[in-house]
């Protein structure tokens, strides 16, 4: 039997809760400050306290709160000797993160940072084509991410959400980490950043709603990278730019596409009909679970995410002081 404490319960533990309700063998416990929450599942179980949620002796937890609240809290249950699932990203700064690396490491945790497109079918799919050389040697890849965030939770004003706010570490640039996740995934650690990353649009919000930046990663690959809050339609795009080809993917198609620098033609080698985001998140969950049982570490550990807020941290610091930032 899983035992998993849920510390914070917006939307992304909520999405969580549903899909761990789906594993055998679960049981969940929910630390939250959010009152009248009931559940009639008898595997639910909820706490506004968290020494009380402990009482029922979780083994595993999910943090979910919101991002600048993520490390004192993680720290606490890391020092109980409870292996991580932290949401993306890590924290909106480096405060006290050394120690958490370090006490998950003196306590062999198995750690995980939540990015889930490491997950979605078409990024494994442009990872084995990038690592087996078929599109040569990689020089440049241009990324986009682009998408209306009133639209993002319908039922709750933006305004008030974490990922307009910058009290709570929100921003374009931490909240739609996946972009730099995905990119140091596939090509490994970056040297330096130039960002123009800050508030553009007439959106209601106190973080950063754009971000246009470039990536120079130690194997000098150069990656264009933009995010935005005020994009409609939604759009997600990657094409990565070889001395064999070139290779695309984009979220209004799900599909991966080839341009072969011989066969001068596109094909498509990946097509997913159907596609259900959601089916990212509880793959990511399995692949955690799965680790935790046999002690192996997971595709994404806290050490990674570490390495992704550094650069994330980087690229708001470039734009600050206008030049590039070796990271």
């Amino acid at each position: 039997m899983n035992k998993i404490l849920i510390v914070g319960y917006g939307s992304i533990g909520k999405r969580h809760v549903n899909n761990l309700l789906s594993i055998p063998n679960t049981e969940i416990i929910i630390y939250t400050k959010q009152n009248k929450l009931k559940f009639l599942n008898k595997k639910i179980k909820i706490y506004n306290k968290l020494n009380e949620s402990l009482k029922e002796k979780p083994d595993i937890v999910f943090v979910t709160n919101e991002t600048s609240k993520h490390i004192p809290i993680a720290i606490k249950l890391a020092k109980k000797k409870l292996d991580l699932f932290l949401e993306k990203p890590l924290s909106n700064s480096m405060i006290n993160v050394k120690t958490l690396v370090s006490t998950a490491k003196k306590n062999n945790l198995i750690t995980q940072i939540g990015c889930n497109f490491r997950f979605h079918p078409c990024l494994i799919k442009m990872k084995k084509i990038i690592d087996n050389g078929t599109i040569g040697k990689i020089i440049v890849a241009q990324v986009e991410s682009g998408s209306y965030l009133p639209d993002w939770h319908p039922y709750e004003d933006y305004r008030s959400g974490y990922a307009a706010r910058k009290d709570l570490g929100g921003g374009i640039v931490l909240t739609c980490i996946h972009e730099i996740d995905y990119l140091y995934w596939f090509f490994g650690d970056v040297k330096e950043v130039f960002s123009i990353t800050g508030k553009f649009s007439d959106l209601e919000v106190t973080s950063d709603d754009m971000s246009s930046s470039i990536l120079r990663f130690k194997n000098d690959i150069i990656a264009e990278v933009h995010l935005d809050y005020f994009q409609k339609p939604d759009f997600k795009s990657c094409k990565i730019k070889g001395t064999k080809g070139t290779l695309y993917w984009d979220s209004d198609h799900n599909e991966v596409k080839i341009y072969p620098t011989k066969n001068k033609k596109w094909k498509t080698i990946m097509k997913l009909n159907n596609f259900e985001r959601n089916q990212t998140f509880i793959d990511e969950i399995k692949h955690f679970l799965k680790c935790v049982k046999t002690e192996k570490p997971t595709i994404n550990d806290i050490n990674q995410g570490v390495r992704t807020l550094e650069i994330a941290l980087a690229m708001k610091k470039s734009s600050k002081i206008k030049k590039m930032v070796r990271v």
